[in-house]
């Protein structure tokens, strides 16, 4: 983009043209709503509803109901914990958090130990979707547990897990905003199936007494057998026991049901309800995915977030819990673990009152949506992993390779790869085993737990400070915040995670095992790129995709919106103006393009555009800035000679409205406002188009506005809620209104009235543009003729329709007082709105125009008339009437 025309040969260019427009696309820059963000972490949490309950009545006996609620119940204190730290940094985490609280090598151990968790969250969510799918065909082909279906279920399993975590491996790498679409799909169908399986549940508890007996509250930790009283072995080939290393010992003996009969308020039983807590965390499993999903919620991005985590934990709670009383209650304890252990909600399914057939119809119904739920959870599981190894990424842990974006869709594709990988050898080794899978992944659960909760109570001491959000129970001693509430969280998961390192043996071995190969890897990638970097410091940029652009315009942006601000950015230090603009952006109406010119001088020869290391720090500040706000932005590099001129030019061919700049050090802010509007000016031609021109700075708004500028709804400050309600009180003020006749004439002034009215009016208010154009034969100096009035009422009505409003238009011939009241009388209009233009004094009607007189005096109707404030002057002595406006 040039400031003027090349005189040179064709082959020689001054400077670079319009097709070497960069356009620049990040690994993320979409945001998602609360119930998108809900859902996400949902379809792992809820999803786990499917097979806790087997896993945990498999080691502590029928009481496992009692622990899960309890866990679910508990799970509302360690939301809170994963709130504070969100709201501490916007791309936090385990990761994150251990380091600014206990260094790097803390940091790398506990995502080290997090990363065991997603990579196995995965696997069992897969598996048990096949396990489902093949009880399923076992009872509509009634072939028994003995089947040979049933002996091979879990290679089954095996291969239907792998398929599914391909498919998710694709819908990931083409993006997050498809991810939660699908997810948020998902929940609806799992909403409905456990309506319908709940309310079968509580009509079979009504008409059969027998299964109303509630579970035993006290854990069974005996060694576990099966119904024939054979042993049940773990994969280590020894039999399972709940009480693992300690079983062996005088204090696992004491805790064996015969010895406990009656001792379990005691200190030693009270040990056995923490190692019975411990055996149920895997319930919990899902909430460090609400940390890795902050990073998209859309603004009001902390209240947002907080709807998120109530609505995760109100449904999880609901829906885990009572599956989990529900099946022992009605699923007879002789095939409850022996046949359906890995299936449990079909067990459930096919033991509540009714006819076989619609028995195998719930049945199909559940398997369908478990296997969506649990495909759902796999997504998931990615979607986590890709976040944690993303953050140990930007920490200069692992190459930057991983992090370059996927060329077409820009999301971290190589991360995506890397999980899938690990996910698919997970399964092979497992064996499709689901509770093998639920031992082992309840050590990362637990322990990335424990290393957030330790961080952020270590943080309320080493950053102290107001917070936008604290984990409740705090108390000031003296010049101190005692932090009581994070304290406990943080002692209750500690005593589970070594009861749980004490018992697990299986989590135990494979976890350790995980952990410390993880571990190995990044401490040798991080030396490595040490070695490479030399002493200095690392610093995380963003990576960006490149794309030239034939020209600047809005589909290359792919604008959509009505509204468009332009924000010219030039330092990473100096982004107040950015900020400021996006606080006051509504995103729903308006888009916001940032534009950094990179100067050419000018008679240079052919150019070739990229990024520079300097625009990937300056567009990793954006980046990190939009985050914060959850507001997009669309960010564009133009080579130029003139930057002045090529902001000019830019927000004129996307169609700005507003033009943002930052305050300058080499020109005060009226000089940058004259310079951009002789450009607008001349880029505009003999008609220059409405736009805003504004210079930000920490204390000054100064602003120009261009034939009258242009009107874009803010954000606003008080909340969406009380928003809202100023809405509905400006549309209860037309009430009576059902047609509307709104007098346009295409004028600036007329525009932002037309504007205004679609955005507040009630939309079953029928709309009529009228304008009015001259009599034929009318040699009048500016006379509108009928085809001018026609194509301006037309474009009138086409900026309606951008603004989501189908309305009438029509062009009426003769005075336009007269011809305003004719077709409001005709037409039956219970209202007229007309703008003003001119002086206009309170209570003084002499100073209006003949037409709005004459409107005022012989309409039918009532009458709204808008003006701007500036028409208002000072009292001063009255002028003169104003010559006819027009209407």
């Amino acid at each position: 983009m040039s400031a003027g025309e090349n005189a040179s040969k064709p082959t020689q260019r001054r400077g670079p043209t319009t097709s070497q427009v960069l356009v620049v696309t990040s690994v993320m820059f979409t945001f998602i709503s609360f119930w998108r963000t809900a859902a996400i972490v949902l379809c792992d949490l809820a999803g786990t509803a499917f097979y806790i309950g087997g896993i945990v009545e498999s080691q502590i006996g029928r009481s496992a109901p009692w622990f899960i609620l309890g866990v679910m119940v508990f799970s509302y204190a360690v939301r809170s914990v994963y709130i504070e730290s969100c709201a501490m940094f916007v791309r936090g985490g385990v990761y994150k958090i251990v380091k600014e609280a206990l260094g790097g090598g803390m940091a790398r151990l506990a995502v080290s130990a997090l990363l065991f968790d997603y990579i196995l969250t995965g696997p069992i969510n897969g598996v048990t979707a096949g396990q489902y799918v093949i009880g399923l065909i076992n009872d509509l082909l009634d072939l028994g547990p003995a089947s040979a279906l049933i002996q091979y279920q879990n290679l089954v399993s095996s291969l239907i897990a792998i398929v599914i975590t391909l498919y998710f491996w694709r819908v990931n790498t083409k993006g997050i905003h498809e991810s939660s679409d699908q997810a948020l799909r998902i929940m609806g169908a799992t909403t409905v199936m456990a309506v319908i399986l709940i309310g079968w549940c509580f009509v079979t508890l009504a008409v059969k007494p027998e299964t109303r007996t509630l579970p035993p509250i006290m854990p069974d930790l005996s060694r576990k057998i099966d119904v024939a009283g054979k042993p049940i072995l773990d994969p280590f080939g020894k039999q399972v026991d709940p009480l693992g290393y300690l079983g062996h010992t005088s204090i696992g003996e004491s805790l064996r049901p015969g010895e406990m009969t009656g001792n379990w308020w005691s200190l030693l039983g009270a040990f056995g309800l923490v190692v019975a807590f411990g055996h149920s965390m895997l319930a919990m499993s899902g909430e460090e995915t609400l940390a890795q999903v902050y990073r998209e919620v859309e603004s009001p991005k902390l209240t947002n977030f907080k709807r998120a985590a109530f609505v995760v934990f109100l449904y999880s709670l609901l829906l885990t819990s009572l599956i989990s009383f529900l099946a022992v209650m009605i699923i007879p304890d002789g095939v409850r673990m022996s046949q359906y252990s890995g299936n449990l909600i079909g067990g459930l399914a096919m033991n509540v009152v009714g006819p076989q057939w619609a028995r195998l119809g719930l049945n199909a119904l559940v398997v369908i949506v478990g296997s969506l739920i649990l495909s759902g959870a796999v997504n998931t599981a990615i979607v986590g992993s890709n976040g944690v190894l993303n953050r140990v990424s930007e920490d200069g842990v692992l190459p930057d390779w991983f992090l370059k974006p996927h060329p077409k869709y820009g999301t971290s594709s190589r991360l995506i790869n890397l999980v899938v990988v690990l996910q698919i050898v997970t399964i092979v080794l497992s064996q499709g085993n689901v509770l093998t899978l639920g031992e082992a992944y309840a050590f990362g659960v637990v322990w990335s737990f424990v290393f957030m909760s330790m961080s952020m109570l270590i943080l309320r001491f080493k950053r102290p400070g107001a917070r936008e959000y604290e984990v409740p129970m705090n108390f000031r001693i003296g010049r101190y915040d005692v932090p009581v509430g994070l304290a406990l969280i943080f002692l209750v998961l500690a005593a589970s995670a070594v009861a749980n390192l004490l018992t697990k043996e299986v989590a135990t071995v494979s976890g350790i095992l995980f952990t410390a190969a993880f571990y190995a890897v990044f401490w040798i990638t991080e030396r490595l790129r040490r070695h490479r970097r030399g002493a200095g410091h690392h610093e995380h940029l963003e990576q960006f995709n490149q794309q030239e652009a034939d020209q600047v315009s809005a589909p290359a942006l792919r604008l959509t919106k009505p509204y468009r601000k332009l924000v010219a950015i030039r330092s990473p230090h100096n982004l107040g103006m950015l900020k400021k603009c996006l606080d006051e952006t509504d995103p729903e109406t308006t888009e916001v393009v940032v534009m950094t010119a990179s100067v050419v001088p000018k008679g240079s020869g052919d150019y070739e555009p990229t990024i520079t290391e300097y625009d990937r720090q300056l567009l990793t500040a954006v980046v990190t800035l939009a985050e914060s706000a959850g507001k997009p932005v669309k960010p564009l590099i133009i080579p130029t000679n003139e930057p002045f001129y090529a902001l000019a030019q830019t927000a004129k061919t996307i169609g700005a409205q507003e033009l943002i700049m930052g305050m300058s050090n080499k020109y005060n802010p009226e000089d940058q406002l004259d310079q951009i509007a002789l450009y607008w000016l001349n880029v505009c031609g003999a008609k220059p188009e409405p736009l805003s021109i504004r210079v930000l700075g920490p204390s000054r708004d100064v602003r120009l506005d261009i034939a009258g500028g242009s009107q874009i709804p803010r954000a606003g400050a008080a909340g969406s809620g009380e928003s809202a309600q100023l809405i509905a009180d400006l549309r209860r003020g037309w009430h009576g209104v059902e047609r509307l006749l709104l007098a346009y004439d295409g004028s600036p002034l007329s525009a932002d009235f037309l504007d205004t009215v679609m955005s507040f009016l009630d939309p079953a208010i029928e709309v009529t543009l009228l304008n009015v154009s001259e009599e034929a034969g009318s040699n009048e100096e500016g006379a509108v003729t009928e085809e001018e009035a026609f194509q301006t009422v037309e474009r009138g009505a086409q900026r309606a329709s951008e603004l989501g409003r189908r309305i009438a238009y029509k062009v009426a011939h003769g005075e336009p007082g007269q011809e305003i009241v004719r077709e409001a009388v005709e037409g039956k209009f219970d209202a007229i709105f007309m703008s003003l233009r001119g002086v206009y004094r309170r209570g003084d009607t002499t100073a209006f125009a003949s037409n709005t007189r004459f409107v005022l005096e012989n309409a039918p109707c009532r009458v709204i008339l808008g003006f701007a404030p500036k028409t208002i002057p000072a009292p001063a002595p009255a002028p003169a009437p104003v010559a006819d406006d027009g209407g």
